[in-house]
């Protein structure tokens, strides 16, 4: 299923990269911090990455107390799907299209609840049902659907993959360097007030 999304991916790049570009200015990018910081962290994530769903529960609460609240840091969520649920829940995380992280957080932290299941409709299933059982209003066939997002969505992981040379998640880049030392909140730290 990865080999077939990623080469879905790279002729999606080859076909329609004047549409990526035309279509990434229409849709807000999710982030969280001043516009203006003098840091900035890229994270690329997969929605069904345990190991980015630790950061959002281990790292992430300390960067936003110290950094992000602070007015230091501005951190920019990008998506990096590593397979089909992934992709439909990080259209979901960008439909509403405010740029707002608190459906991408949701998404992480109830990731044990959804996404499980043998197939990609089992994901998208008890995604769905998630979604209602917490009376969050989502079209949800609307969102998986909707072109100018799923462009969106794709057009992230080919950045990541042809300015940063992204091949697994989460990946953290800092003022455009890729962290590259294990990520826990002390190494990030030590790393960002080297910057400051």
């Amino acid at each position: 299923m990865k080999k077939i999304f990623l080469t879905l991916a790279i002729l999606f790049l080859t076909f329609n990269s004047k549409i990526i570009a035309d279509t990434s200015n229409t849709i807000k990018q999710i982030y969280e911090g001043k516009e203006d910081a003098k840091i900035t962290i890229i994270t690329y994530e997969s929605l069904t990455c345990g190991h980015c769903a630790d950061f959002h529960k281990k790292v992430y609460p300390k960067l936003k107390k110290e950094f992000i609240d602070t007015g230091l840091v501005k951190i920019e969520f990008r998506h990096f799907p590593l397979d089909m649920a992934a992709f439909n829940a990080s259209k979901i995380a960008q439909c509403n299209n405010d740029g707002k992280s608190d459906l991408l957080h949701f998404l992480f932290s109830n990731q044990q609840k959804w996404a499980i299941g043998k197939t990609v409709e089992d994901a998208n299933a008890n995604l769905k049902k998630l979604l209602e059982d917490q009376n969050i209003d989502i079209d949800f066939e609307k969102c998986t659907n909707n072109k100018n997002i799923e462009d969106y969505v794709l057009n992230d992981r080919i950045e990541g993959v042809k300015k940063f040379k992204v091949n697994a998640t989460p990946t953290i880049i800092i003022n455009n360097k890729k962290f590259d030392k294990p990520l826990n909140y002390k190494n990030l730290k030590k790393s960002i007030e080297k910057l400051i």
